[in-house]
């Protein structure tokens, strides 16, 4: 059942739209390498498309219609949008849900630190990374400081080419025998994960004078002081754009990919559909890296909170018809899976292992060994979905995420299922998971925006 590499039947128009798609991508990923930035810019696109915050309609004791376009933003790291459909919320909605979090390291909230004139910020790992991985490359700074009044201070360091850089430093060859003897989650610790932040000095300081000089350039460019270190969210990230990939130009490589290649496509999917008669909805969510805890993850009553909201202004809301709503409804969790490397054969098994150029890729279930932590997804919801992407031509594959007793991963489609409805994990494959630089296929990408169009569209024709 070995799929067809879908570059071979590419008409010109199709190769027009498919590098038009990317290149947008490609300014999505730049623009929005934290969970804050990707809600940001989720929200610009989709005020423009005509949605309005579902809290301002919330307040002014509004009421919502069929055709309405909503989205509702929780602490600004996560976002859910909605349109309307024709038919009562409790038959079901249309979700497509994906995570805008990806591997970093964030700043400590006690960083700073000096050790024989050099300053350094302390980190600590957010997510599943090799930390090796993370040495001697550029990295820069996102995030915010909120200073005890409340004040907002956006901090974007390292982006621009007048920026400075920062990185973690790493043991010279020369002197690195032992180290390389190491096991390779050992060769660099967690706790070794500190960037290097200032070598200059401050004339007359007698202690930590390059820390001193540290802060009173923080003081004069931010006005931030050290102890707004303590209410600041400092995420430390690859610096640089994302780029084409390839001497054909064919990939894409770019940081965060993993999970933003899905929340993406899912969100131009989402804004592009219209006039459904359920109601469509795009969930794009914080914190899936780390088991999708705390109030901004999928783990929280959030979602069922803004389900509850969206049916009350339109005259739905019950308990009873809430979880109606939840069990009826069908859902994409749109997250990658693992492309198959040639160069590391042996951790896949190649019959089930995803593939670039072949379109978007369906993971019955992920979790790990005999299936721990997985949704196992309906062999019913599965072959309706076959139909709806092959009556609309669009490229597909299945995979597991390698070798039964090497592979591992999680989503949040476990989480959805919950409810009760129907879930299966679906997006695009990755090469260099969770690297700083991860790739991906331009072609897959595209198919994987029509995927999620016809599923909008189509998956409960027939229902």
């Amino acid at each position: 059942m070995e799929q067809e590499n879908v570059w071979k039947s590419y008409t010109k128009k199709e190769i027009k739209e498919l590098d038009k798609l990317s290149k947008n991508y490609r300014e999505f990923l730049d623009g929005g390498k934290t969970e804050r930035e990707c809600t940001a810019l989720a929200v610009k696109m989709a005020e423009k498309a005509g949605y309005q915050d579902l809290h301002e309609i919330v307040k002014k004791g509004g009421q919502l219609n069929p055709g309405d376009k909503v989205y509702a933003v929780n602490m600004k790291k996560a976002v859910a949008l909605f349109q309307i459909g024709t038919e009562p919320m409790e038959q079901g909605m249309a979700i497509l849900g994906a995570h805008i979090d990806s591997p970093r390291m964030d700043i400590k909230q006690n960083p700073l630190y000096e050790d024989t004139e050099l300053a350094y910020l302390d980190t600590h790992y957010y997510g599943g990374i090799k930390k090796y991985q993370w040495v001697t490359m550029p990295l820069a700074i996102h995030g915010v400081i909120v200073k005890k009044n409340g004040e907002v201070i956006d901090i974007c360091i390292g982006e621009d080419d007048k920026d400075p850089v920062f990185c973690v430093t790493d043991l010279l060859i020369h002197l690195a025998h032992e180290r390389m003897e190491k096991k390779a989650d050992k060769v660099i610790e967690g706790e070794a994960l500190d960037i290097l932040f200032g070598s200059i000095p401050l004339k007359g300081a007698e202690k930590d004078a390059v820390s001193q000089n540290v802060l009173s350039i923080l003081k004069e460019k931010y006005d931030m002081e050290e102890e707004d270190f303590l209410s600041a969210e400092l995420e430390v990230v690859p610096a640089g754009r994302s780029r084409e990939s390839g001497i054909d130009a064919s990939m894409i490589m770019g940081y965060g990919q993993d999970d933003r290649v899905c929340a993406y496509t899912s969100l131009l999917a989402m804004l592009e559909v219209e006039g459904t008669k359920h109601t469509t909805c795009c969930l794009l969510v914080d914190k899936e890296e780390i088991g999708s805890v705390g109030a901004t993850g999928m783990q929280s009553a959030v979602f069922e909170n803004t389900v509850a909201e969206v049916m009350n202004c339109l005259g739905q809301y019950s308990e009873l018809s809430v979880r109606r709503c939840l069990a009826n409804s069908k859902m994409l969790s749109s997250d990658v899976s693992a492309a198959f490397d040639p160069t590391y054969a042996s951790a896949y098994e190649k019959k089930n292992a995803a593939y670039f150029g072949r379109g978007m890729v369906f993971n019955k279930f992920t979790g790990s060994r005999g299936k721990s932590g997985s949704n196992d997804a309906n062999a019913e919801f599965m072959a309706q979905i076959r139909g709806i992407l092959e009556d609309s031509k669009v490229a597909y594959q299945t995979a597991e995420l390698g070798k039964v007793d090497i592979g591992g991963g999680g989503t949040i489609a476990y989480i959805m299922a919950l409810y009760g409805m129907e879930v299966i994990d679906c997006g695009v494959a990755v090469l260099n998971m969770h690297a700083p630089w991860e790739v991906t296929s331009k072609a897959d990408i595209y198919e994987t925006k029509k995927g999620y169009v016809v599923f909008l569209k189509n998956i409960f024709k027939g229902a």
